[in-house]
């Protein structure tokens, strides 16, 4: 998981979204998510883990104060079926999608959209709006650059916005949030291409992001502006980090 991945994605995906702290114990890395949500919360095994392991990276998530939580990527069906057989929960099943630079799309949303840094007051509304609170948005703070936050406009409305950051080539989109008067009105559409030009321009030949495989509309997005699936991943649970622990954050 912490290898090249997907098309060498994998890299990218953890870079462009920090987690406080990593922590690396036998089999794992550990990572300090500070209430960031699950992906920057989540262990990942970087070799085979055996039942020993996983109660090792149990102890090392308490210690940081953090519910057990574990991302499973492809070809670790052994440590699934492990962690299922503890009583781990499965959820959050996650598609990555990937396109080359630059997209085919045509105009963005009427009203354009932009790339900034740091992002402007009304951009933080917006994410605080559908749930990305100051946790994620530090987040995007500390990654490292190239970086943007792109604005999406509406009738000349401030409309929706996201972040991409660069590592190595590869561009990431974040954090796409469109305020809930004006989705599927093309504010969507907008921030992408928005993106992967300004990931164009900084020298990406990619672009990537990971999108919960149940959310429909937005993979029917992806897909109509020319992404293809590269990849996968889910997390496991134990049953009683409760919901609160399993929050946003792919």
């Amino acid at each position: 998981m912490t290898g090249g991945g997907p098309c060498g994605l994998w890299p990218a995906l953890d870079a462009t979204w920090p987690p406080a702290g990593l922590h690396r114990v036998g089999p794992w890395t550990l990572r300090e998510g500070r209430g960031g949500g699950s992906r920057v919360s989540a262990a990942t095994a970087d070799r085979p883990a055996a039942e020993a392991d996983v109660a090792q990276a149990e102890a090392g998530m308490r210690a940081m104060g953090q519910a057990p939580l574990f991302r499973i990527g492809p070809g670790q069906d052994a440590l699934d079926a492990l962690l299922a057989a503890r009583g781990y929960e499965m959820f959050d099943p996650v598609v990555i999608y990937a396109a080359g630079l630059p997209l085919p799309g045509g105009p963005d949303a009427e009203g354009g959209s932009h790339a900034v840094w740091p992002p402007l007051g009304i951009q933080s509304d917006i994410w605080r709006e559908g749930g990305i609170g100051a946790e994620r948005q530090a987040i995007m703070a500390r990654a490292p650059g190239p970086k943007a936050a792109i604005l999406g406009r509406r009738a000349d409305r401030p409309a929706g916005t996201a972040f991409v950051a660069i590592r190595e080539g590869v561009a990431v989109l974040h954090a796409v949030e469109v305020r809930a008067e004006l989705r599927r009105c093309g504010v969507g559409r907008g921030l992408v291409l928005a993106a992967a030009r300004w990931a164009a321009r900084q020298g990406a030949d990619r672009l990537a992001l990971a999108v919960t495989r149940a959310n429909a509309p937005a993979r029917a997005l992806y897909a109509g502006l020319g992404f293809h699936e590269a990849g996968g991943y889910h997390y496991r649970a134990a049953p009683a980090a409760g919901a609160r622990d399993r929050s946003a954050g792919l």
